[in-house]
Formats: C-alpha cells, sequence, structure tokens
C-alpha cells in the first residue's frame, strides 16, 4: 500500500509553495543588439520558442538604444516601434511601444506573462520613420526576453496507472 502512495506522489509534479511553478522548470534568456533597421523593415532582437508539451512564463523584457546609452533621459524612440509578439500575435499593452520602458542594464520591471503551449515569442523593433533635427537617428537596437518554462503533465500523452 505505501508503494501505491510513493508511486502517487511521484507521478505529480512537484511545485513551488511560494508560485505553484514546478520545480523542474528551466530558464530561457534571449538577446541581441544590432543595427537599427531600415525605414519600414523589422528585426527580431530576442526570441524563443517553447517544445512541444511545455508552458511558461515571459519574466522580463529590456530595451536598448545607442542615444539612451549615451543619456539616460532619451527613453523617447519615435523612430522606432518596439513589440512583443507570441504566435505572431501583438501581446497586449507591449505592442507599438515608442519610448523604453524596460531599459537594458537597469533592472527591469517584472512582467509575468503567462505562455501557452507550444508558444514562440519574439521581441521586434520597427523603424518607422527617419531621424528630424530635433530626433537624431538611432544606430543600434537592442532586445532582451528571460522567462521560464516547463513539461505540462496536462498536455502529455503519458497515462496514468493505478497500481
Amino acid at each position: 500500500m505505501s508503494s501505491a502512495i510513493s508511486l502517487e506522489r511521484d507521478q505529480s509534479p512537484a511545485l513551488c509553495n511560494a508560485c505553484g511553478i514546478p520545480f523542474d522548470s528551466q530558464y530561457f534568456d534571449d538577446s541581441k543588439v544590432k543595427k537599427a533597421p531600415q525605414i519600414g523593415e523589422e528585426i527580431v532582437l530576442a526570441q524563443f520558442a517553447l517544445p512541444a508539451q511545455y508552458c511558461g512564463v515571459l519574466l522580463y523584457f529590456a530595451q536598448f538604444t545607442d542615444r539612451f546609452a549615451e543619456d539616460a533621459s532619451k527613453i523617447d524612440t519615435p523612430q522606432i516601434e518596439w513589440k512583443i509578439l507570441v504566435n505572431n500575435h501583438a501581446l497586449f499593452p507591449y505592442m507599438n511601444l515608442r519610448h523604453i520602458v524596460n531599459p537594458w542594464g537597469f533592472g527591469s520591471y517584472p512582467v509575468n506573462i503567462r505562455l501557452e503551449e507550444n508558444s514562440s515569442i519574439e521581441f521586434v523593433a520597427r523603424r518607422v520613420k527617419e531621424e528630424t533635427l530635433g530626433d537624431p537617428r538611432v544606430f543600434t537596437v537592442g532586445g532582451r526576453i528571460m522567462g521560464r518554462f516547463w513539461y505540462n503533465a496536462c498536455y502529455g500523452d503519458v497515462e496514468r496507472r493505478s497500481y
């Protein structure tokens, strides 16, 4: 009888008492710094695809421009539009941003956005207009996404057996 109880415990994933995330979760962290896109062009700065039968959470994202690196008060990016896409759909409220909301290197604010099973996430930058006299050109952009993912047994094909 005690072996049946231990088998049942072994089949259920161990969860953190504080956050409910399984102990077997893994981290993802992707980032790139690239030459800023041309007008109308969109570039992927960071991306991650959850494996089949895995779900997760986006914990942080960060943004960078060469202008912001020179002067931390230059958070407006009227030339560059930032978006986070999940399964090629813009993620509200992180779409069409024209300013830096989470600066790279300054301790980004956590976001805790749930990612459904087998999701893909991308952080993109798009140049929407050219520089003006009052708005010098952005030459370099960067983006970073970080999160966790774990196997979700409800999507698996493992049958529960009772002994």
